[in-house]
C-alpha cells in the first residue's frame, strides 16, 4: 500500500501535466471541431461531423495533404542519406571533427524564421545568389518560390538543410556505439572493402537510430510551418500549401475555427496512424543486438 502511495506521489506531477498539457487541449480540439464557432464570436452550434465531411471534400485541403505527403517523401530520405554520408565522412576523418560536426548542426540550432529569411533573400529571382552564380555558368534560372513546379522542391531542400546536422549527431552517437570487433570479425571473413563492411555491419548496427531518425524527421516535415508561412504563403495557387498552414489560415486568417478544429484533427489521426506504421514496420527489420 505504502509502495502504491509512493508511486502515485512520485508519478502524479507528470500525470497531471500530460492531462493537461496534451489530453485536456486533445479534447477541446475535437469538442470545437464539432461546432461551426468562428474565432471570436460569442456564440456556436453544434453541427456534428459536417466540418469533417467538408474537410474531405475540400479541393484545397486535398492539395495540402498531397503536398504535405511529397515533401515528407522527399524530405526524409534525403535527411537521412546525406545525414550518414556526412556522419561516414567525418568519423572516417582524423582532423577537424569538432569544426564540421558544429558547421553542420548550426542550421538545426538557428532560428527558422531567420533562416527562412535568408533563404528568401539567396532565392530571390534577379539579385539571388543563387540566380547570380547559375547566370554566371551560363545555366537558366528560375523564380524558384513562385513555379508550381520548383517551389515544392526548393522548400524540401530547405527542410534537408534544416534537420541535416540533426540526424548526422545521431548517426555520428550510433558509429561510436559500433563495436571495432565487429569491423574486425567482418574482415577476417572477407569483408575487406568499405562496401562490404558498410553493408554488413554499419548499416545493420545502426539499424535503430536509423529507424529513430526516420520516425523523427518525418514528424518534423509533417510539422513545416514556418519556411511555408514566410516564403511562399502556400503559393502559388496551392502549390505549396501544408497541412498546418492550412490549419493556420483557416482558424486565424478565414476565422473559422470549427473548420479550422476538425483539420487539426484529421491531421493528428494521420500523423499519429502514420508514426505507428513506421514504428511497427520498421521495428521488423531493425537489430537490437
Amino acid at each position: 500500500m505504502m509502495e502504491a502511495l509512493a508511486a502515485w506521489m512520485l508519478a502524479g506531477p507528470a500525470l497531471v501535466l500530460l492531462v493537461g498539457l496534451f489530453f485536456l487541449p486533445v479534447f477541446a480540439v475535437l469538442g470545437i471541431a464539432l461546432t461551426d464557432w468562428q474565432f471570436g464570436a460569442s456564440s456556436l452550434a453544434f453541427v456534428g461531423f459536417g466540418n469533417f465531411r467538408e474537410v474531405f471534400v475540400d479541393e484545397g485541403f486535398r492539395a495540402s495533404l498531397v503536398n504535405t505527403v511529397g515533401y515528407v517523401a522527399l524530405v526524409v530520405p534525403g535527411t537521412i542519406l546525406l545525414g550518414l554520408g556526412v556522419a561516414l565522412l567525418i568519423e572516417s576523418g582524423q582532423s577537424c571533427r569538432a569544426f564540421y560536426r558544429a558547421i553542420h548542426f548550426l542550421p538545426f540550432m538557428a532560428t527558422l524564421t531567420a533562416m527562412a529569411i535568408a533563404w528568401e533573400a539567396l532565392l530571390h529571382p534577379t539579385i539571388g545568389l543563387v540566380n547570380q552564380s547559375l547566370a554566371s555558368l551560363g545555366i537558366p534560372t528560375a523564380n524558384w518560390l513562385r513555379d508550381e513546379t520548383t517551389v515544392l522542391p526548393v522548400l524540401a531542400v530547405i527542410g534537408i538543410w534544416q534537420n541535416l546536422g540533426y540526424a548526422m549527431v545521431l548517426f555520428l552517437a550510433g558509429l561510436k556505439a559500433i563495436p571495432q570487433d565487429l569491423y574486425d570479425a567482418a574482415a577476417i571473413d572477407g569483408a575487406d572493402l568499405w562496401l562490404d563492411r558498410l553493408r554488413t555491419v554499419t548499416l545493420p548496427m545502426l539499424g535503430p537510430v536509423t529507424m529513430f531518425v526516420f520516425i523523427v524527421v518525418a514528424l518534423r516535415a509533417f510539422e513545416t510551418f514556418d519556411t511555408v508561412q514566410i516564403l511562399t504563403q502556400g503559393g502559388p495557387g496551392h502549390a505549396s500549401e501544408m497541412l498546418l498552414y492550412t490549419l493556420y489560415r483557416e482558424s486565424f486568417e478565414y476565422l473559422r475555427t470549427g473548420y479550422g478544429a476538425s483539420v487539426a484533427v484529421v491531421f493528428l489521426v494521420i500523423v499519429v496512424a502514420l508514426t505507428l506504421i513506421q514504428a511497427r514496420v520498421m521495428d521488423k527489420k531493425v537489430h537490437y543486438q
